[in-house]
């Protein structure tokens, strides 16, 4: 493990005891994560987006300090991150009128990662919706599209994170990506 995970790591540890010292002097290492994570997320958003990267960051950081989830190590803070990030994405497109679905709403590309068959493009209201409906039926395959879409991390991060071997991801993924492939998909007439 790196000296920089270990001092992650470590500083979480601190904050879940309150010190409030630990907790300023972890945004400096983990703020370019945080800044890869909000890039990936918003390369799939529309041209012009009001919302940058460094705000998505920002307001994520600020909701997770404030919500100080007692995070066991960096693994988990990022799975945290990426969940409050798509918050944040969520409310933001909520927040801009998008009444209706696919309304104007924000449009976001399934990555390869994700996609089923051909490439699917998708507003994230409808997305989160999707995804509620998913955690409803199974929380942990809801939890790996989280952690791989919005979180950005590999199969096996998020296997760790989990607690479970790569292949049962594999194969829960596979199902998770079929139900909201099926979710979002127009209608055939």
């Amino acid at each position: 493990m790196s000296t920089a995970n270990e001092s992650v790591t470590e500083l979480l540890q601190l904050s879940r005891t309150g010190d409030l010292q630990a907790m300023e002097r972890l945004l400096p290492l983990v703020y370019d994560q945080l800044r890869r994570l909000a890039n990936h997320l918003m390369r799939g958003e529309r041209q012009g987006h009001t919302l940058s990267a460094t705000a998505l960051v920002h307001e994520a950081y600020l909701r997770m300090v404030s919500g100080n989830a007692g995070w066991q190590d960096r693994l988990h803070f990022y799975a945290v991150a990426a969940r409050v990030m798509r918050h944040v994405l969520v409310d933001y497109a909520r927040s801009q009128g998008r009444k209706k679905r696919g309304s104007g709403a924000e449009r976001v590309t399934l990555d390869d990662a994700l996609a089923v068959g051909p490439e699917l493009s998708l507003d994230l209201i409808s997305l989160d919706m999707a995804m509620q409906k998913l955690a409803e039926l199974d929380a942990r395959k809801c939890q790996i599209v989280e952690l791989m879409f919005f979180g950005g991390m590999t199969a096996e991060d998020a296997a760790q994170v989990l607690a479970i071997s790569p292949a049962t991801l594999f194969r829960e993924l596979k199902l998770a990506k079929a139900f909201l492939y099926g979710k979002l998909s127009p209608a055939e007439a």
